[in-house]
């Protein structure tokens, strides 16, 4: 009987869930153990919940860690070393492994990033490839280094990018194509049938973490920018402008051709028009209409339902 490839997954949000799951059901891999971040406060009542990992790791009766920081705790190290795992996997964990963890595994730790490396390394690479109008994006698997994001390259593929793709389309994407590519990539290095190559350098872009002021909608900008942030940040956190000195949180719009609508091109940021299926807003170069709002303190709604209360109220 073939033996079993010894891992150790690293992961914390929902986003790797389907691939432990898989690794968990594979033939050829074996999880020995699972990593995961603290339980932490979520939710309007802050109540304590687990990573959804760690649920799936229990109820398979799998051992968790939970270091709040890998690399400053050495007992852990110690008791990830006596599994003699063949390799980690690290898919969304949230900390960085010193070279005494990336040391531990028989073969190499592979990570799974959310991008067509070199291109948009870092911590948001999926807000990022929407928020700057990508038409196509990927995922690749690669060897863990000490530097940011830039290990050799396994396994790539591509994922298009559509007109009205958001954050949360684009990670369910990325988690569902993802379980294969690492199973392959494992069993590749394993039996020495993949050769990782480095990266370019050619192309290299960074993926900053979205801030709290890009998240104001500008509408000096082109329609077409602010339609690719609501998209690249859609509900959370949420591109908003304020109305009455409440912010209204905008979930999906549509970039109006300029020769639809007509009117005073001055009055950039206001609402030039209501129809049916929203409400229609000058923007830098055209119009841009807003199809569903969440006013502050409010559900989600018809951005055209919006607009009719706040006018009754007037």
């Amino acid at each position: 009987m073939m033996n079993k490839i010894k891992v150790i997954f690293w992961g914390t949000p929902d986003i790797g869930l389907k691939s432990l799951e898989y690794l968990y059901n594979s033939d050829r891999i074996s999880i020995a153990a699972v990593v995961t971040q603290p339980d932490r406060p979520a939710g309007r009542g802050n109540k304590i919940k687990m990573p959804p990992v760690k649920e799936f790791a229990l109820s398979k009766n799998l051992p968790v860690y939970q270091p709040k920081c890998i690399r400053k705790e050495p007992d852990v190290i110690e008791e990830l070393r006596r599994y003699e795992p063949d390799f980690f996997v690290t898919f969304a964990f949230g900390q960085i492994l010193s070279q005494e963890v990336l040391d531990i595994p028989k073969f190499e730790t592979i990570n799974l990033h959310a991008s067509l490396l070199p291109k948009y390394r870092g911590a948001n690479p999926i807000q990022r490839v929407i928020i700057n109008g990508e038409k196509e994006t990927g995922i690749c698997t690669m060897i863990t280094e000490l530097g940011l994001d830039c290990g050799d390259i396994c396994l790539k593929k591509t994922i298009q990018i559509p007109e009205n793709m958001t954050c949360e389309d684009l990670w369910r994407q990325i988690s569902a194509d993802s379980p294969e590519l690492l199973e392959k990539t494992i069993i590749g290095i394993y039996e020495n049938k993949l050769t990782p190559t480095p990266q370019c350098e050619n192309g290299v872009c960074i993926a900053n973490k979205v801030s709290k002021d890009e998240t104001l909608i500008d509408w000096s900008k082109s329609a077409r920018d602010i339609h690719n942030l609501v998209r690249g940040i859609y509900k959370s956190p949420g591109a908003y402008f304020k109305f009455n000195n409440k912010i209204i949180k905008v979930l999906q719009t549509e970039v109006i051709p300029t020769d639809e609508c007509v009117c005073d091109r001055s009055k950039i940021g206001e609402i030039v028009q209501s129809t049916k299926d929203g409400i229609t807003m000058l923007t830098g170069d055209g119009f841009i209409k807003l199809v569903k709002v969440k006013p502050e303190g409010k559900s989600e709604m018809n951005a055209k339902d919006w607009y009719n209360g706040i006018r009754n109220t007037k």
